[in-house]
């Protein structure tokens, strides 16, 4: 019988999407686990790739009909991804038409995916025969040494004692952070000998001799001598150089919140309503029942503090818990009340931190340290064992869906994984989806409503809607209607607060000249350029083409160029003119991108720094300033004006969402919407805060269309440098997809995409929309099996299971 491994090599094409063969060396039999990451010889030029050990099994030789390929070398000491996550990427490559290798690569954090050095630490005592002839008297040893030495079995026998420890060095760019050590060269006897060497007056040396005595295998940062005991940096060098100690660079966690100070919390007292809620989702915890909840509570209503208490409960029963949030502008807020209610539990895992940081609380995690994530979309992957509850928190947002392969939605992924724990999911929002409120009606998901506000004092705000038609029928058009605009001066002057949204970045949407109507586009895309006067340039939003704004004409040379269109940047320095003393923040992606800026600026409007708080839809959601008391919408109508079937539940999302910002405190708010629309159901129900009715008329709307939660949905997306290939190519798709399944399924299309051409390729797609179709999956399957032989010619194709766009 002969050790073999099955391995899914680093090759995305649908002929390597299944398990390859390759035998164990001999040396590597004690070593080799699933779940771990390999370099393997692949195609006939045996060049060398990476790949994932699905399993490990043993075979009889003589059956074997072909001579196997041996697993050239082991790149992981232990397994990366455990059979959870391999089992996740199984389903997710099925439900998603992605390829397994990339599934797997997406549970990992992107440090593990770039070139490094791995060094084997010791953490432990072992044995004199180990610490001299393996790590020749060091505190480390490399991996490259260790497997070229033979002594990966060992080590990996003492990873499992936990008496040492992987650490990476990441080659390209430097991911570990390490500070200066030393570790005792001496023992007992030593110490007694080097003693009765050192002067009566050589009081460093005398000090740094008793330190030795007590640090036995133990590292000390040069930091931690200096201030503890007053040793300098080089009465630690002359030690080293007379082999009293080996100087060591020592990897040091990083801790994105070690700067900041939280205060201990305890759980608050709940509502009837909020109670109940929480008693449900208890019961299910501890009876190990994978039901999905649809929490729907109204702003304000207490959401988050039931998700504290119930994960609460899972620690208390020795779980674990994950808390996914959509956008990284809500986890200051969130990670704020999460450290201070559960400490150095918490492991936070968002794009809001560097690389390095990410990974060190992905190992937090992995090492059990910590026992609650709370991140992103792609926090669903954590490495947690023992999982007793999911919160997905304002889970309509489209953001939890990935718009790269693998296309996954992580509301699906955390249904999965509750099915896999037996755990409880909780899906929460004050505006839920209608696919996840279809569902609740269904008894799909369990219903639970909170329908007032956890604050006895707090209100739902008064809200006015002003119609913008009328606005500019008495003069220009306008930023600011005088309705606004004297309700804001009214606030200021109470020093009361405000958030204004406009769901628009930059400074205006286009430049348009007037004599000859030329509009400024972007060279590589059918869309205009945006005006950005931060870094006076004219930007494409959709490649990240660049270049400086036109001062006359390019087609008449006229000088007659104007803006058009309002954007946040727009809107800042209209405010500033307006109250020029009032202190104002603006937050869109441009004055988000520095890490921590999120925080930053959130912090200064929390501490009352600034009075106007401006910004995009990432203002709109979670935030809770108890001294905000208006909020103004802008235009109401950014999202409303889309080639979109949800662009009505979108709107009602962010209006109502947004409307949800005032009046958390003690004092009443109130809140402006400026629309072109203002009849529309979706504005005048987000008006009155009437959900079930906005559910109700659209879920008519969507009957009538065809849409969902009436009809499941498939995007395909074809593109190409040349628009005849890709318009040829996906006509054939249509007409296979035709002729393959029945009647009842409609296929639309192929269509240009709204925006034609992003980055000089031209995008076609086709929407198939269907109830019970058992053929489609096969008929997709094998579109993208033949799409793959023509990738050569630059066609590329994509799938996407229940798309959330479809501009």
């Amino acid at each position: 019988m002969t050790d073999v491994a099955e391995v899914i090599v680093d090759v995305p094409t649908m002929q390597t999407d299944i398990p390859f063969t390759y035998l164990v060396p001999p040396e590597l039999q004690q070593v080799i686990q699933a779940g771990m990451r390999v370099v393997v010889p692949f195609g006939n030029s045996n060049r060398k790739v990476q790949g994932f050990v699905l399993n490990v099994k043993n075979i009889d030789e003589k059956t074997q009909e072909f001579e196997l390929k041996a697993i050239d070398r082991v790149m992981d000491i232990s397994p990366v991804l455990n059979q959870e996550m391999l089992a996740l990427a199984e389903e997710m490559s099925q439900t998603t038409m992605s390829f397994k290798i990339t599934c797997l690569q997406t549970m990992l954090p992107s440090v593990m995916k770039t070139s490094y050095e791995k060094y084997f630490v010791l953490i432990d005592e072992v044995s004199e025969d180990i610490q001299f002839d393996v790590f020749k008297g060091l505190h480390e040893i490399s991996w490259t040494e260790a497997e070229a030495q033979g002594h990966l079995p060992l080590l990996t026998r003492l990873r499992n004692e936990d008496k040492i420890e992987v650490r990476y060095e990441v080659l390209k760019r430097n991911k570990i952070k390490t500070k200066r050590g030393f570790v005792s060269l001496l023992d007992f006897e030593q110490v007694e000998e080097v003693r009765a060497g050192i002067r009566a007056n050589a009081h460093q040396q005398q000090c740094l001799l008793a330190v030795l005595q007590t640090l036995q295998d133990k590292t000390m940062l040069y930091q931690e001598a200096q201030k503890n005991y007053g040793l300098t940096p080089g009465t630690i060098r002359s030690a080293a150089e007379k082999k009293w100690l080996q100087i060591v660079d020592v990897e040091v966690q990083r801790d994105p919140y070690a700067n900041h100070e939280f205060k201990e919390t305890s759980a608050e007292q709940l509502n009837d309503e909020q109670q109940t809620a929480c008693d449900e989702m208890v019961h299910a915890m501890d009876d190990n029942q994978a039901t999905t909840f649809l929490l729907q509570g109204i702003t304000g209503s207490g959401k988050t503090e039931v998700y504290l208490q119930v994960i609460a409960h899972a620690l208390d029963q020795g779980k674990t818990g994950i808390l996914l949030v959509p956008e990284i502008s809500l986890t200051p807020q969130t990670v704020r009340r999460f450290k201070e209610r559960f400490g150095e539990e918490v492991a936070v895992l968002h794009s809001g931190l560097s690389e390095g940081e990410r990974y060190d609380e992905w190992r937090k995690i992995e090492k059990k340290q910590a026992h609650v994530v709370v991140g992103a979309r792609s926090a669903i992957f954590a490495p947690l064992e023992n999982i007793g509850v999911i919160v997905v928190d304002e889970e309509h947002e489209g953001s939890y869906k990935q718009e790269e392969s693998p296309r996954y939605h992580a509301r699906d992924i955390a249904i999965w994984r509750g099915e896999y724990h037996g755990c409880p999911v909780v899906l929460g929002s004050a505006t839920p989806s209608l696919e996840s409120r279809a569902r609740a009606q269904k008894k799909v998901y369990r219903h639970l409503q909170l329908t007032k506000r956890a604050s006895s004092e707090a209100q739902l705000p008064d809200t006015t809607v002003i119609d913008m038609r009328h606005v500019i029928a008495k003069g220009k058009m306008q930023t600011f209607s005088p309705q606004l605009l004297e309700r804001m001066t009214e606030k200021l002057a109470r020093e009361e607060q405000i958030v204004l949204l406009l769901n628009r970045r930059g400074y205006s949407s286009f430049i348009m000249c007037r004599d000859c109507g030329y509009v400024h586009t972007c060279p590589n895309c059918d869309i205009s350029l945006t005006l950005h006067m931060d870094s006076y340039a004219m930007k494409c939003h959709y490649c990240g083409h660049e270049e400086a704004i036109p001062k006359i004409c390019p087609e008449c040379h006229s000088n007659k160029i104007r803006y058009y269109g309002t954007g946040t940047q727009k809107v800042e320095e209209e405010l500033q003119t307006l109250f020029p003393d009032t202190g104002i923040i603006r937050m869109d992606v441009d004055t988000t991108r520095r890490k921590g800026a999120h925080e930053k600026l959130l912090d200064t409007f929390g501490r009352h720094e600034a009075s106007i708080l401006l910004g995009t839809q990432m203002i709109a959601k979670g935030l809770d300033f108890p001294n905000v008391t208006l909020v103004g919408v802008l235009n109401a109508d950014t999202a409303l004006n889309l080639p979109d079937f949800r662009s009505s539940e979108k709107t009602f999302q962010l209006l109502t969402q947004v409307s949800g910002r005032a009046g958390r405190g003690d004092k009443p708010g109130e809140v402006l919407i400026q629309t072109f629309n203002p009849e529309h159901y979706a504005i005048q129900l987000a008006k009155k805060h009437d959900y079930e009715s906005f559910y109700q008329t659209e879920m008519v709307a969507r009957h009538q269309g065809n849409y969902p939660p009436f009809f499941f949905t498939v995007q395909i997306v074809g593109s190409h440098e040349e628009e005849i290939t890709v318009a040829k190519k996906m006509y054939e798709i249509a007409e296979q997809l035709v002729q393959s399944v029945s009647d009842k399924t409609i296929v639309l299309g192929p269509t240009p995409k709204a925006v034609m051409r992003v980055n000089n390729r031209y995008f076609y797609q086709i929407v198939i929309k269907y109830k019970f179709e058992s053929e489609l999956m096969t008929v997709l399957k094998k579109i993208l099996n033949e799409s793959q032989q023509e990738i050569q010619r630059g066609l590329k194709l994509t799938i996407d299971m229940e798309p959330l766009n479809f501009i």
